[in-house]
C-alpha cells in the first residue's frame, strides 16, 4: 500500500507500545513542548480520554481507511466509547476540519516525549484485543509510557561495570532518560532487593536513565551480576533504596552483619520500600540518623505488574528533603506518590491499604464459591460485577485467575497475609477493632496451610474448595 501522508487535523489510529491503536486527532501541542529530536511524529489527542501524547508517523494510521480493520480486531465497551466518540465529532463539525485546542495543563506538561516501542501494522485478526487487559486504561490512556520489560531483558542492553568493592553499577546504555518529562538525578542510586516488586522497580530506573548499584540476597535472582553487601552499596552510592519482605528480613538488612548501618556515614540516605509496621519502619529510621544518615520510608501500593509498568503508587513519610531529591525516582517507578509527614505514617497507611484489598480478596473468593455451591455461574457472576458499582481492574483480574485455575504469582499471598496480620495488630495497639481484616486473616492463613503461600493472593479462593 502507498503510503498516506499526515497532517494537521487529521483523524488517526495511534498504537502506544504494546497497547492496541486507539482513535486519536493530530493536533497542535502546548507551545511548551517541543517534538522529540530526531524523530518524525504528531502529537495526537485520543478521543474518550484525556490523554495526548508524541506518536511516531509509522505508528499511526489513517482513522477512516482502517475504521473496519480496527473495529473487527478490537472489542471493548471503552474501545466502543471513544469509536463512538469520533463518529459524533464527526457529525458535529460535518465534514469541516475543526482543530482541537489542548488547554496547558499539569497533566499536558507530563506528556511522554520520548521513545515509544515499535509494533507491526495491521494487528493480527488472530489476536483480538479483549477489554480485560489489567492495566490498559490505566496506563495507555495515561500521560506517560512507561516500560512494561523485566530486569534481565533490560541488564542485556546495559554497561555493566565492576567497581572495585564488587557491586555491580549499571547505567543505561545512552545514559539517557527515555521519557523527555524525567530528567535523572546525577545521585547514585543503589537498590537491595530484587524480588517480585524490586525487579520492576530497578528496570524503570534504569530505563529512565538513572546510575544503579544493586545488591540481592539470592544470587541467581534475575541473573544479574550482584554487590558484595549492602554496606558496600550503600557506602558508594548518594541514595540506596530497600525493598525486602517482612519486618525481620527489613531488620536483619539495616542490623545484620555488613548490613546497611555499616555504610552509612554524615549525608548517605536510606529509603526503605518495603512494607513493615511502623514500629519497624521508627527503629531503622533511629538508627540511621544516628549516624549521620538521611531516612525515608516510602512503600508502594501496587503488584508485578504495576512495579514492571512503573505504575506503582508511592507512600512517603520522614525526611522532606530526601523526598524532593528522590523525584526523579519516584517518577521512573509509579504514577503518582503522596508525602504522609512523620516516619510511621506511611507504614500505617500501607497496612490499611493492603487491609482493605485482601479483605476485598477474601470476599471475592468467598462470592465466587457461594455461586458454585449454589448452582450458579461464576463467569456470569464476574459479568455482572464487572457491570455494577464494584467493577475495577482488581476484580476482573483476580476473578478471571481464579476462574482459569492460575495462581502465578503477581503479589504472593504470603505477603498479604502478613499485612492483614500487622493492620490487626495497628488496631490492637489503638484499641480499635478490625474484625473483617480478623476474618479474612483465617481464610488466607488456611490457604497458606494448604500449601498455597507462594501463590497469588487469589489462590486464597482454594480454603474455601477445601
Amino acid at each position: 500500500m502507498a503510503a498516506v501522508s499526515l497532517r494537521l487535523g487529521d483523524l488517526v489510529w495511534g498504537k502506544l507500545g504494546r497497547y492496541p491503536p486507539w482513535p486519536g486527532k493530530i493536533v497542535n501541542p502546548p507551545k511548551d513542548l517541543k517534538k522529540p529530536r530526531g524523530k518524525k511524529c504528531f502529537f495526537v489527542k485520543f478521543f474518550g480520554t484525556e490523554d495526548h501524547a508524541w506518536i511516531k508517523v509509522e505508528q499511526l494510521k489513517p482513522y477512516h481507511l482502517h475504521k473496519e480493520e480496527m473495529i473487527k480486531i478490537n472489542k471493548g465497551k471503552r474501545f466502543q466509547q471513544a469509536v463512538d466518540a469520533v463518529e459524533e465529532f464527526l457529525r458535529k463539525t460535518k465534514g469541516k476540519d475543526q482543530d482541537l485546542t489542548i488547554p496547558e495543563s499539569s497533566t499536558v506538561k507530563r506528556v511522554m516525549t520520548g521513545t515509544v516501542a515499535g509494533f507491526k501494522w495491521p494487528p493480527s485478526v488472530s489476536e483480538p484485543v479483549k477489554d480485560n487487559d489489567p492495566h490498559f486504561h490505566h496506563f495507555l490512556l495515561s500521560q506517560t509510557e512507561k516500560p512494561a520489560v523485566c530486569y534481565q531483558a533490560i541488564t542485556k542492553k546495559l554497561k555493566v561495570c565492576e567497581e572495585e568493592t564488587g557491586s555491580t553499577s549499571i547505567q543505561a546504555a545512552d545514559s539517557t532518560a527515555v521519557n523527555g518529562s524525567i530528567t535523572p538525578t546525577d545521585k547514585k542510586i543503589g537498590f537491595l532487593g530484587l524480588g517480585l516488586m524490586g525487579s520492576g522497580i530497578v528496570s524503570n530506573l534504569l530505563k529512565m536513565g538513572h546510575t544503579v548499584t544493586v545488591w540481592n540476597r539470592t544470587a541467581e535472582k534475575e541473573g544479574a551480576r550482584l554487590g558484595r553487601t549492602p554496606a558496600e552499596v550503600v557506602s558508594t552510592c548518594d541514595i540506596t533504596f530497600a525493598c525486602v519482605s517482612d519486618p525481620k528480613a527489613a531488620k536483619d538488612l539495616v542490623l545484620g552483619p555488613s548490613g546497611v548501618l555499616q555504610g552509612i556515614r554524615p549525608g548517605k540516605c536510606y529509603v526503605d520500600m518495603s512494607t513493615v509496621d511502623a514500629d519497624t519502619v521508627t527503629e531503622l529510621a533511629q538508627v540511621i540518623v544516628s549516624r549521620g544518615g538521611r531516612f525515608l520510608e516510602a512503600p508502594v501500593s501496587g503488584n508485578q505488574q504495576l512495579s514492571n509498568d512503573g505504575m506503582l503508587v508511592i507512600l512517603a513519610a520522614g525526611d522532606r528533603g530526601l523526598y524532593e531529591d528522590c523525584s526523579s525516582c519516584f517518577q521512573a517507578m509509579g504514577k503518582t506518590s503522596f508525602f504522609l509527614g512523620e516516619v510511621g505514617n506511611a507504614a500505617k497507611m500501607m497496612l490499611i491499604v493492603n487491609m482493605v484489598q485482601g479483605s476485598f480478596m477474601a470476599t471475592i473468593a468467598e462470592g465466587l464459591t457461594l455461586a458454585q455451591v449454589t448452582g450458579q455461574s461464576q463467569q456470569t457472576l464476574l459479568d455482572i460485577l464487572n457491570q455494577g458499582q464494584l467493577a475495577s481492574i482488581f476484580l476482573d483480574q483476580k476473578c478471571q485467575n481464579i476462574l482459569q485455575g492460575n495462581f502465578k504469582p503477581d503479589f504472593y499471598l504470603k505477603y498479604i497475609q502478613k499485612d492483614l496480620r500487622l493492620a490487626i495488630a495497628l488496631g490492637d495497639s489503638v484499641n480499635h477493632p478490625t474484625p473483617m481484616a480478623a476474618a479474612a486473616n483465617e481464610v488466607y492463613k488456611r490457604a497458606k496451610a494448604l500449601d498455597q503461600s507462594d501463590n497469588d493472593m487469589s489462590a486464597v479462593y482454594r480454603a474455601y474448595i477445601h
